[in-house]
């Protein structure tokens, strides 16, 4: 009977929540230009409905 040896693997996967990164560059720059608000308000919110409607993986 043959002796089967486990392989090992040493990957580390990252897993990146695109929703955080946004979050985080529109809160700098809303902190920097606070007249931007609106327009980053708007286009984060597009981009979520598109993303939920379509069922679009990112």
């Amino acid at each position: 009977m043959p002796i089967l040896l486990a392989q090992t693997s040493n990957t580390i996967q990252i897993g990146i929540n695109i929703n955080g990164i946004v979050a985080l560059i529109a809160g700098i720059l809303i902190l920097l230009l606070p007249r931007l608000l609106n327009y980053i308000v708007a286009i984060y919110l597009i981009i979520i409905g598109l993303v939920q409607i379509f069922n679009l993986q990112i």
